[in-house]
C-alpha cells in the first residue's frame, strides 16, 4: 500500500526488499509503472553513491537485527543520497503490544531519544524527530556539500 501511495507522488520510485517472498509479488504487481523493485540489503544496498533524491524508511528499523546494522543502515543511506537529499521516515516506539505482536520475530526498537546522534554520527544533518505515543517520524538531509 505504502509503495503505492508514493508512486503516485514520485516521478521514479526504487523500492529495497530483503526477503524475496515479498519482492517477487511486489514486483509483478508494479510491472510496467515507475516503480523498480530490487532484491537487497539496506545495510548493503546495491547502488552507486550519491544515486537518489530522497530516501524513505517505513516501519522497517526495528526488523534490522542489530544497532549497529541499524547505524550501518543510516550510513548506507547517506552514502546513495545526492548532496542535499533527504531521508524521511517512521517507526515504532518500544510498548509491550510491540513486542507482543514481534514473539518470535526481529524486534530491535530504535530508541527516538537516540535517533538524532545516530543519524548524525552517519553524516545527515538538519535532524528532526518528532514522538507520538506509539511511533516517532523523522527527517535528516545529506549536507549540500559532501
Amino acid at each position: 500500500m505504502t509503495t503505492e501511495l508514493l508512486r503516485a507522488r514520485s516521478e521514479r520510485l526504487t523500492c529495497l526488499e530483503l526477503d524475496p517472498i515479498f519482492a517477487a509479488p511486489l514486483r509483478r504487481r508494479m510491472q510496467n509503472t515507475n516503480v523498480t523493485v530490487v532484491d537487497g540489503d539496506a545495510t548493503n544496498m546495491p547502488f552507486d553513491d550519491a544515486e537518489f533524491t530522497s530516501a524513505v524508511s517505513l516501519t522497517m528499523l526495528h526488523h534490522v537485527p542489530t544497532p549497529l546494522l541499524q547505524d550501518q543502515l543510516f550510513r548506507e543511506v547517506h552514502r546513495v543520497l545526492r548532496p542535499g537529499a533527504v531521508f524521511v521516515g517512521m517507526d515504532v516506539v518500544d510498548t509491550w503490544s510491540l513486542r507482543l505482536m514481534h514473539w518470535g520475530d526481529t524486534l530491535v526498537p530504535v530508541d527516538p531519544a537516540q535517533l538524532e546522534a545516530r543519524l548524525r554520527r552517519a553524516g545527515l544533518e538538519d535532524v528532526s524527530v518528532e514522538t507520538e505515543k506509539r511511533a516517532f517520524r523523522f527527517s535528516a538531509r545529506r549536507p549540500a556539500r559532501s
